[in-house]
């Protein structure tokens, strides 16, 4: 890494305002780019001490993109020192839905399992697309700025990550009448 400035007083009270607020974010898209809990944990905390020591190169765009590309960054460059592997999906998050209903809440969290596990599954490239857009809930603009590519690209690799995603689902599930929506 370059050296960059330790920051004063000041701009820590700027990060904390700023940037803070979107450590579950920068953690939920460390947790779908490692699959793995713990190490999700760890590129989170690497990435956010990134932003805070290039708090300076922050220009007021919106923080949360930022943020997440910075994720993306550094957990390309932990994969590149690790050799490149993609990590195995260990467990996937069980969260129960909410509602009254015991039947219904056990068919979300089923269909949730199978959503997770069939993103999981994907390549890299198309899992990191959906969770920017379908989980984080990034617009075009920002899911470009943080993949560093143009709008039109990250519209075309959506498109065919979620086809991927509707057929890795169909696989999965083999058969339609599944209780998911078509996707």
């Amino acid at each position: 890494m370059s050296e960059a400035p330790n920051p004063d007083a000041a701009a820590v009270a700027r990060f904390r305002a700023t940037v803070v607020p979107h450590l579950d974010a920068a953690y939920g898209f460390a947790r779908w780019l490692t699959r793995d809990p713990v190490l999700a944990q760890d590129l989170a905390q690497e990435a956010m001490l990134r932003a805070l020591r290039y708090f300076h190169a922050f220009r007021g765009e919106e923080a949360r993109p930022w943020l997440l590309r910075i994720v993306r960054n550094t957990w390309s460059d932990l994969r590149q020192r690790r050799g490149g592997a993609d990590q195995t999906l260990d467990e996937i998050e069980d969260r129960p839905a909410d509602g009254p209903d015991p039947e219904q809440n056990a068919l979300v969290s089923d269909r949730r399992r199978h959503i997770a596990s069939a993103l999981a599954a994907l390549p890299a490239d198309a899992r990191e697309i959906l969770v920017l857009r379908e989980i984080e809930d990034l617009s075009y603009k920002h899911i470009a700025s943080v993949l560093d590519l143009p709008v039109g690209t990250v519209m075309s690799r959506l498109a065919r990550a979620r086809e991927k995603l509707a057929a890795e689902l169909a696989g999965r599930l083999g058969r339609r009448g599944h209780g998911l929506p078509d996707l």
